[in-house]
Order: structure tokens, then C-alpha cells, then sequence
């Protein structure tokens, strides 16, 4: 009989202890959890995210980069990640410390044309966003794409954005010289791609700002990709998102391998990317916000 006491008190007592080392770690784990939360709440780092196009590397927006720097008191810190076509990935550059808007470009093995390839890259756009979300503490960010990188944010926005939503917010895509139609002139004419998006355009965020910005030599075409083709863009994005605007650049350096070092592009992105200011507004040639 005395055994068997003791035995019980002994169970009772390694009873106790373990829902006490229970309530512990679980107190430990939820403080962890919420201290984690409230930081990703509160940070205040805002990459810009961007993706340039077809047979682009990610060195394609040095000359942008050095544009947008040029006389800043704070430069952007630049970040480069290049996916191989097995997604391995390799990171140059860095983000200075205390920089809390850096610009982060992407470049792919995998670069070239064709709508086959555009939703390959996006795939693989989704391993580096899901790399830089887990090893980067932000809640939101900007996104900027030139030609078929546009193209390339609206298959990830339609496709695998919504994993990410409730966490990471993109506030901001600005899509330049962006043919959603590819090479067609009418809009009558729609390609499979266009057709995709339009069907999927309900899985847009509404809560998004889009900027589509298109070069003219002519009024017609930047040299290569027709208006048309960049208006395109309205049928995928106008109405769904929450601000929808299209703006048309023209003058020198309006041509479409040109685009992204276009001093009105420079001053757009500083503008209305950009948290910090610093350029003053071009005033020849002003773009016009359609």
C-alpha cells in the first residue's frame, strides 16, 4: 500500500512539473511569436522589386540605378539575384545597413521571348520572391518591370501573389513599355496571353497601384512594341486594382531598349515608386498622364 502512494505522489509530482515545463515553452513560444509579428509589423524596409525583360540580364538597370542615385544624400542600395534554370540562386551586391527602401534586381538563365517562357519565369520569380520574403523582414514593397518583366509581374500577381498576401503587401507595379498584346495592333486580335490575364485579372490585389508607361517614337510604337499593345494593359488592370493609370513618354530616348534610363522615367519612378525625393521634375518634354 505505502508503494503504491508513492508511486502516485511521484506521478503526480512529474505531473506538475511537466504541464509546468508545457506552460513554460508554450509562453515562451507565444511571446517569441508575437515580439516576431510585431517586428514584421512595424519594419519599416520597402524594397523595390525589379525584372527586366526578354535577353535582359540582372546588370540591365545599372544605368537606371546610377540615374536615380546620382546626388542623393542616402543612395539606394543595389542587390542583384540571378536564377539558374536549375533555381539555384546567385546573389551580388548588398543592402546597407539602415537603407530601408534598397533596389533589388532579378535576372533569369532563362531570358528569353515568348509567353511559354514569360510563365517559366514567373515561376521562378516566385522561388527568389519566397527566398528574399523569408531571409528579408518586410511587409511590403514596389515593383518595377520593364517589357516582358511587366508581363512577368502580372502572371506572379494572377498566379502565385496570394501566398503571400496577408503577409507582404505590393503596393506599387510600374510596367514600362509592357506589350501585354505582344506584336498585335488591334485589340481585336488578342493573343493567348492577354486572353489569360483578362480571365485571371480578379486575382489582381485591389488594394494595388499600377502606373503602365509606354514610349513613342510615333505616336504608333516605341520602335518595337506597338501602343496598342502596352494600352492593352487596361484590360487586365482597370477596374480590378484600386489606381490605374497610363502615361506615354515621347522625345529622345523614347525607343524601347532606351526606356529605362528615359529621364522622364527616372523623374516617374522618383516620383511615384520612390519614398524618398530628391530629383526636381523634368520640365521639357513633360510625359502625359492619360
Amino acid at each position: 500500500m505505502m508503494k503504491r502512494t508513492v508511486k502516485i505522489w511521484l506521478w503526480a509530482i512529474f505531473g506538475g512539473l511537466l504541464s509546468i515545463v508545457l506552460i513554460v515553452a508554450s509562453l515562451q513560444w507565444s511571446n517569441q511569436n508575437v515580439s516576431e509579428l510585431t517586428r514584421h509589423h512595424n519594419s519599416q524596409l520597402s524594397p523595390v522589386i525589379m525584372i527586366p525583360g526578354s535577353s535582359a540580364t540582372e546588370n540591365r538597370f545599372d544605368g537606371l540605378v546610377s540615374e536615380i542615385n546620382r546626388h542623393r544624400e542616402n543612395p539606394h542600395s543595389l542587390l542583384k539575384v540571378k536564377i539558374m534554370n536549375n533555381d539555384k540562386l546567385h546573389f551580388t551586391g548588398r543592402i546597407r545597413p539602415g537603407d530601408n527602401e534598397p533596389v533589388i534586381v532579378v535576372g533569369f538563365q532563362n531570358n528569353k521571348d515568348g509567353y511559354s517562357n514569360i510563365k517559366q519565369q514567373a515561376r521562378q520569380f516566385n522561388v527568389i520572391f519566397h527566398t528574399l520574403v523569408s531571409r528579408l523582414d518586410f511587409n511590403n514593397f514596389k515593383a518595377v518591370g520593364h517589357s516582358n518583366g511587366g508581363l512577368i509581374y502580372t502572371v506572379f500577381l494572377e498566379n502565385y501573389f496570394s501566398q503571400y498576401s496577408n503577409d507582404v503587401r505590393m503596393t506599387k507595379l510600374m510596367t514600362i513599355g509592357s506589350p501585354f498584346n505582344f506584336n498585335e495592333r488591334s485589340i481585336d486580335n488578342k493573343t493567348q496571353m492577354l486572353s489569360d490575364f483578362i480571365k485571371n485579372r480578379r486575382k489582381l490585389p485591389n488594394n494595388l497601384t499600377v502606373y503602365s508607361v509606354a514610349g513613342t517614337e510615333n505616336y504608333t510604337s516605341d520602335g518595337l512594341v506597338p501602343l496598342v499593345s502596352v494600352a492593352a494593359g487596361r484590360y487586365v488592370f482597370q477596374g480590378e486594382v484600386a489606381h490605374f493609370t497610363t502615361i506615354t513618354v515621347s522625345g529622345s530616348n523614347a525607343e524601347h531598349s532606351d526606356l529605362p534610363e528615359n529621364k522622364q522615367i527616372v523623374d516617374l519612378i522618383n516620383r511615384y515608386i520612390l519614398h524618398s525625393k530628391k530629383v526636381p521634375r523634368v520640365r521639357q518634354n513633360e510625359p502625359r498622364l492619360n
